[in-house]
């Protein structure tokens, strides 16, 4: 189908572009920009006056829960979700059931996604044999399969030996590592930021040190080993220190920042309310500023949802007792949108960060607009307000700290391949 989108602000960080025009697509693919194709009829034409149009939105970290956990959400209900907010591809962590550490359960997350028909989806396969982080994974195959890298999810590694020869091994082969930074010895039993505020509410820390000592770790076995590290979910002011010391010796050190972090701080926690449960922890103002300006200078290279949904039994156990994880691809953008309007953060910073930034994670074509590129698109109007509720949500997780909140900055249209996948 031939679709002009008609008359919108293009933002397309990748090639330098921001102006009002319109967007011409055929066969999947972008054809033109700003005038008509030659020869060109449109079958379909979407109005974006008063709207942004920009490449689709890839999620570096989407919990999918299919297979094993549907009782939490599927491939179906998650990827509508995700097309839902702006959100045209997610990589989805290994933690299923079985875990996704052969072939056989690539495949199966590749064809249920396929048969859901929303966004499309980049498994990462399992670092090590079942998480358990003793044995390697046949990093290999599981590539071959489809898995755009590799990583240990929530789950640490026996030690730093079993690590080095991960990256070896990933190395060789030409494998990215994703790894939630966590010194596990000092966040035992922790369930919020070690502070003032986790003191006063008589709940077990987990140290700002928890997150930089295995930073520093994994920064010098990635500078040994020659991988490409991918630091996911960094939460603290030194954490994105290190990161900006290793990009600037020239380490192959990407890394992203959830979207919690970048809005809510550990003061978030005082009601003892579990919808802020998650981990790693909401930590400290002067964090959440750290994190913030390590986006804007580039350090970071991509904002994520750390989509969990959860089933309500879930979180109503006491918090320190709750399952951790926000269900949150829904509102990643309009809570940006709000660092915007806040001057935090600037439109063209929010574009690259859920675009270009994570297809250069991911070393996968996406994040332009520029003709010949595929038509991964999403067209959003930045001023129209809606109300988070259980039904104006699509995941199967309704566990967001922003229920019944009002947001601003709502997702028009979402197409992938050049179909529509959401309106």
């Amino acid at each position: 189908m031939n679709i002009e989108i008609k008359s919108g602000r293009i933002i397309d960080p990748a090639n330098g572009v921001d102006e009002i025009q319109s967007l011409y697509i055929a066969d999947g693919k972008v054809v033109g920009l700003g005038g008509v194709p030659e020869g060109y009829k449109a079958d379909n034409i979407i109005d974006a006056s008063g709207c942004v149009v920009t490449p689709g939105f890839i999620d570096l970290c989407t919990y999918l829960r299919e297979p094993g956990y549907e009782y939490k959400g599927t491939v179906a209900s998650e990827t509508y979700a995700a097309v839902k907010g702006g959100f045209t591809a997610v990589c989805c962590p290994p933690e299923t059931l079985p875990v996704n550490d052969t072939e056989a359960v690539t495949n199966l997350i590749l064809d249920l996604a396929e048969r859901a028909g929303f966004a499309k989806v980049y498994p990462i396969g399992a670092l090590t044999k079942g998480l358990k982080g003793q044995q390697l994974s046949e990093l290999y195959s599981l590539r071959q399969a489809g898995c755009v890298a590799v990583g240990n999810g929530d789950h640490s590694v026996a030690s730093l030996s079993v690590m080095k020869r991960c990256f070896e091994y990933a190395k060789t082969h030409g494998v990215s590592v994703f790894v939630r930074p966590e010194e596990a010895s000092l966040a035992v039993d922790g369930c919020v930021h070690e502070g003032a505020v986790g003191t006063r509410l008589g709940l077990n820390g987990i140290p700002a040190l928890a997150e930089t000592v295995a930073v520093s770790q994994l920064i010098l076995l990635a500078e040994e080993t020659g991988v490409h590290l991918h630091l996911s979910h960094l939460t603290t002011a030194k954490s994105v220190q290190l990161v900006a010391e290793a990009k600037r010796s020239g380490l192959r050190i990407t890394a992203d920042v959830a979207i919690q972090h970048l809005i809510l701080t550990d003061e978030t926690v005082s009601g003892f309310d579990s919808r802020f449960h998650c981990r790693p922890p909401l930590r400290t103002h002067a964090d959440r500023i750290a994190l913030i300006k390590g986006l804007n200078d580039g350090v970071i290279d991509a904002v994520c949802s750390q989509h969990q949904p959860h089933e309500a039994a879930a979180k109503q156990a006491p918090f320190a007792e709750s399952d951790p994880g926000i269900s949150s691809v829904e509102v990643v953008l309009p809570l940006l949108l709000g660092l915007v309007r806040d001057s935090e953060l600037s439109l063209a910073t929010l574009v690259k960060a859920l675009s270009v930034g994570a297809a250069g994670v991911l070393e996968v074509a996406g994040g332009s607009l520029a003709v010949g590129d595929v038509a991964d698109v999403c067209v959003f109007d930045p001023d129209e307000a809606w109300r988070v509720t259980a039904e104006s949500m699509l995941s199967a997780g309704k566990n967001t700290p922003w229920g019944e909140h009002e947001v601003q900055g709502l997702v028009k249209y979402t197409l992938v391949d050049g179909r529509i996948a959401y309106a």
